[in-house]
């Protein structure tokens, strides 16, 4: 207890405060930014004065702001209001009306983007929207839509707007998918590189820069709307450093920063990956700048040649033979000038070939108190999990397992999925872990789908994929999202648990987190989020507390129109488009016959045992049997 005169008292909830001392209160006082006092209603309220304001929970479920440890906020926050988000959209049929009405409404030469966040597992169809149906709900907008790492389906105008014809050449590692006269069907193909995919993307119109700032202010308020009050960024391809960081640092310098972020540095160029951190040391120190805006260290790419793919739909790749000499000379380098670091890497082959490299260094320029983690680890082993441990590495895993469950047991096997990654393995080990999304290009943002995963081990499709063995606890998977992702970033002293002297940021649940059912814990929001002891967010009953934005831009927006990530029935009670344009392409009915061949064949369409297993060996052809290409 600390007799500071609070800002405002919480009071009458259920605040759950990763404390282990006091692990659930009823009431919080903040001041100046910081928790300076928990307890009970009759002791925190005493501490109130005239100035103080009182809030009363109605015994409303409060937890730590939740911190996604791995999250392209930067990137994607310049993107946001331009994107169209399928993220809990429930049919494909609403998927595609949602398409029409924002290619209606969407300018030239501007593109409707649907970029990751959704699987077709999600629908009630269990499928992908065929390019038959894309080209006629959207005949003259371009579009582009982004499937995980695995493809990008554009239709007609899109391709031309991107200048994709017969004569345009494959990329190295990706393919354009074409018909038997050579013209590309509007497919592209990571095959496993999806450099194809990210660049076409590139191609499209940008915001405006004042655009770019309302865009970022609206997408950190609607990870405020879901409980985020902080995040590690891990850069990302085409994220430029210093110069695509100008919309963040007007933000920061204007004092409209609601997430607080620690970002890493990632680097562009293939080939110039050492010359890159050489220059980044000259300008930015670790953990340099303030509590909303720092400096985080290096990655996730290190060396291109480290950087392995998660695309389940394709073997796993060999990284290239000149790989530990050029991710040597940049830890080595890192590490001389005491830059944390966190790598990308999926599969145990990886892992292992860049242990070496760590341990080497280790060896003649010791890693010591210098922070670092892998990003991912799905199939990392228990002897690498142990080299891990001996360096004093960490761990940050995000929730992709979620999103492409389906496709890696059909790849490897249900026995192997079960430990994709081994997370109770890890925190078994004492090993550091942090909970996270990797979105906004795969996964969805929305941190309550990872914590149903880590909680009911299920992807978004209802695949279980964990045993008791390797599920967590709610409290366990809470402090993966807070305590967790805070040492990521070297603050799990002032971030993660409500306690006197940590940051007062928090966030107020719709519902109980603690009790609720596991199927609710996907639909879970915030009804008020604070930040530094300022309230960010706010709805429901604490509606009068909210702060709003600036009306989205541009007016064309699909944020404006639709929202972000779209809660349960959200969407089609609001469409005036239901499931005609899903006739397009073939003359089954798919809402009420045969499911994807691959959610068949994993028992997920209620068919299993109707008919045998389908043929792989053509894996474009998923989603529905007869895929138009």
């Amino acid at each position: 207890m600390v007799n500071n005169v609070p800002d405002v008292i919480f009071y009458n909830g259920k605040i759950t405060t990763l404390d282990e001392r006091n692990p659930e209160v009823a009431a919080i006082a903040l001041t100046g930014g910081f928790v300076t006092a928990i307890g009970s209603d009759k002791e925190i309220r005493t501490l109130a004065k005239p100035d103080t304001k009182m809030i009363n929970l109605g015994r409303k479920r409060v937890i730590p702001g939740l911190n996604d440890s791995h999250l392209h906020l930067i990137r994607g926050g310049l993107n946001y209001n331009m994107e169209l988000r399928w993220d809990g959209v429930r049919s494909l049929a609403d998927a595609l009306a949602m398409l029409k009405i924002q290619a209606d409404r969407t300018p030239a030469p501007q593109w409707v983007r649907v970029v990751g966040g959704w699987s077709e597992f999600q629908f009630k169809e269990r499928r992908m929207p065929t390019l038959a149906e894309i080209n006629a709900v959207a005949p003259d907008t371009p579009v582009f839509i982004l499937h995980l790492y695995d493809r990008a389906l554009l239709n007609r105008a899109a391709l031309r707007a991107a200048g994709i014809t017969k004569d345009t050449p494959d990329f190295a590692g990706g393919r354009i998918e074409r018909d038997a006269k050579g013209n590309p069907t509007g497919m592209l193909i990571a095959e496993p590189n999806a450099l194809i995919l990210y660049a076409t993307l590139a191609k499209g119109p940008r915001l405006s820069m004042s655009d770019q700032v309302n865009s970022t202010r609206h997408f950190m308020r609607e990870l405020n709307r879901l409980g985020v009050t902080s995040c590690i960024d891990a850069g990302g391809g085409y994220q430029n450093y210093p110069h695509d960081y100008e919309v963040i640092e007007k933000l920061h310098e204007d004092g409209q920063m609601t997430v607080r972020i620690a970002y890493n540095l990632f680097t562009q160029n293939k080939g110039g990956e050492l010359a890159d951190f050489k220059k980044w040391v000259g300008i930015v120190k670790p953990y340099s700048g303030d509590e909303y805006l720092r400096h985080n260290g290096a990655g996730e790419m290190l060396v291109f040649s480290a950087a392995d793919f998660e695309d389940f739909l394709q073997p796993r790749p060999e990284m290239a033979a000149n790989m530990e000499k050029e991710l040597g000379e940049v830890v080595r380098f890192l590490v001389e000038n005491r830059w944390p670091f966190r790598l990308h890497a999926t599969y145990d082959e990886t892992i292992g070939r860049a242990l070496d490299v760590f341990e080497t260094i280790n060896r003649d320029t010791p890693i010591g108190d210098v922070r670092w983690f892998f990003d991912h680890a799905e199939t990392v082993s228990e002897k690498n999990l142990e080299r891990i441990q001996r360096l004093n590495g960490g761990v940050a895993v995000q929730h992709r397992m979620a999103f492409q469950g389906e496709y890696f047991v059909d790849r490897y096997g249900k026995h192997a999925a079960e430990h994709s990654p081994p997370i109770r393995k890890m925190l078994a080990m004492g090993i550091p872990v942090g909970g996270g999304t990797d979105a906004t290009r795969v996964a969805s943002y929305n941190p309550w789908i990872s914590l149903y995963w880590l909680v009911a081990g299920k992807t978004v499709g209802g695949l279980p994929l964990y045993g008791d063995a390797n599920r967590l606890e709610r409290e366990e998977a809470l402090r993966l999202w807070t305590l967790g992702s805070a040492y990521k970033s070297n603050e799990e002293k002032v971030k993660g648990a409500l306690m006197p002297g940590r940051y007062a940021d928090l966030a107020v649940l719709s519902h109980d987190f603690m009790t609720v059912p596991e199927e609710v814990i996907k639909d879970i929001t915030a009804v008020m989020t604070v930040v530094g002891g300022k309230i960010v967010y706010a709805d429901a009953e604490f509606k009068s507390h909210d702060r709003p934005l600036p009306p989205v831009s541009p007016d064309w927006s699909p944020v404006r129109r639709f929202g972000g990530y779209q809660q349960a029935d959200a969407v089609g009670s609001a469409l005036p488009v239901t499931s005609a344009s899903m006739a397009v392409a073939c003359h089954h009915n798919h809402v009420q016959g045969h499911d994807g061949k691959l959610s068949c064949w994993l028992g997920l369409s209620g068919q299993q045992g109707q008919q045998e297993r389908p043929s792989f060996n053509h894996p474009w052809a998923l989603g529905c049997g007869c895929f138009a290409y």
